[in-house]
């Protein structure tokens, strides 16, 4: 499959005024279609948007991979946003947050920020917005950055979400290798999200969503053409590409750790195991404690809400906040 995709990207760069006109129109209409919905500040010369809501103790929230602030507005945050004053950032290259560097853009570039150093990059966004002493919730690739968050900084605590938080055996799929590579970054990745339609994303979010139903207007809400934007798609890709390598490296100090953990995993998630990461997670780290999903997949703020606001709740409490 990888190298038929190849093969088409090749024999089609001759057609890439066509594919990047296309490609722009399309971007274009994204972002006329899902504006902004935040505020912005600049770090380090670079753009970062988030969504703040609410009052009491900070909770920051990370989206997954592929995500951006839509996915938490989308019902999450107005679960939480009564006892919480919450934050929700992009992640870089995603949404409307910019690359960390500028050495980490372009066609064919492959290199990426780290979960370390997207942490990092946004625990200042969080102190110049004033948020001190927060718990940290992350989702899927967004625990990732959480995990790294409590490494670098000093939260009143950590909740990891359908987290990939440890290593893992084996390596992706095929096609995240492609859209990472050089070849790929300059002539599949235009063609992919020039012509990638609603079918195949609702296709692709019903996997992940899986064994539950994608929640009635999620898909028309949470903005699913800003992932397709050229650089987003770039920029997604090789996060995920180069994921493996930052957790072996992160993870060998998260005994270091001691600030509660709360740690909640859907026992059905296809795409993060939980017995490769929850289970692990919980049996390295002391401070950690895991609470299972019986029957639920990979969205497990979306389909199972009030048990993630509970393990929000427990973390403020062990962290003496709440």
């Amino acid at each position: 499959m990888a190298s038929s995709l190849l093969l088409a990207a090749t024999a089609l760069t001759g057609c890439g005024a066509l594919v990047d006109s296309r490609a722009d129109r399309r971007e274009a209409a994204a972002v006329a279609a899902y504006p902004p919905e935040g505020q912005f500040l600049e770090v380090d010369g670079r753009r970062v948007h988030y969504v703040q809501e609410g009052s009491g103790p900070d909770l920051v929230l990370l989206h997954g991979a592929s995500g951006n602030t839509r996915d938490f507005t989308f019902s999450f945050v107005e679960r939480v946003s009564d006892d919480y004053r919450v934050t929700v950032f992009d992640r870089p290259g995603l949404g409307y947050t910019d690359r960390i560097d500028a050495r980490f853009g372009g066609a064919f570039n492959t290199e990426a920020e780290t979960p370390r150093e997207q942490a990092v990059f946004l625990n200042k966004a969080a102190r110049q917005l004033g948020i001190e002493n927060e718990i940290v919730l992350g989702q899927s690739y967004g625990g990732a950055v959480a995990m790294a968050w409590g490494l670098e900084a000093d939260p009143a605590a950590l909740v990891i979400v359908s987290g990939a938080t440890m290593p893992w055996k084996g390596q992706l799929g095929a096609l995240y290798g492609l859209t990472a590579s050089p070849l790929g970054g300059a002539g599949f990745v235009p063609l992919l999200t020039a012509f990638a339609g609603e079918t195949q994303v609702r296709g692709a979010v019903e996997t992940i969503f899986e064994p539950q139903d994608v929640p009635e207007g999620y898909l028309e809400y949470v903005g699913w053409p800003l992932s397709l934007r050229r650089e987003s798609f770039r920029a997604n890709a090789r996060q995920v590409n180069s994921l493996k390598p930052a957790i072996i490296e992160q993870s060998a100090q998260y005994r270091s750790l001691t600030m509660p953990i709360e740690v909640v995993h859907g026992t059905e998630d296809d795409v993060v195991p939980d017995f490769v990461h929850a289970e692990n997670l919980a049996s390295w780290v002391e401070s950690a404690q895991y609470t299972p999903l019986p029957g639920i997949g990979h969205m497990a703020h979306q389909v199972a809400g009030p048990e993630v606001v509970t393990a929000i709740d427990r973390a403020a409490a062990r962290a003496g906040i709440r």
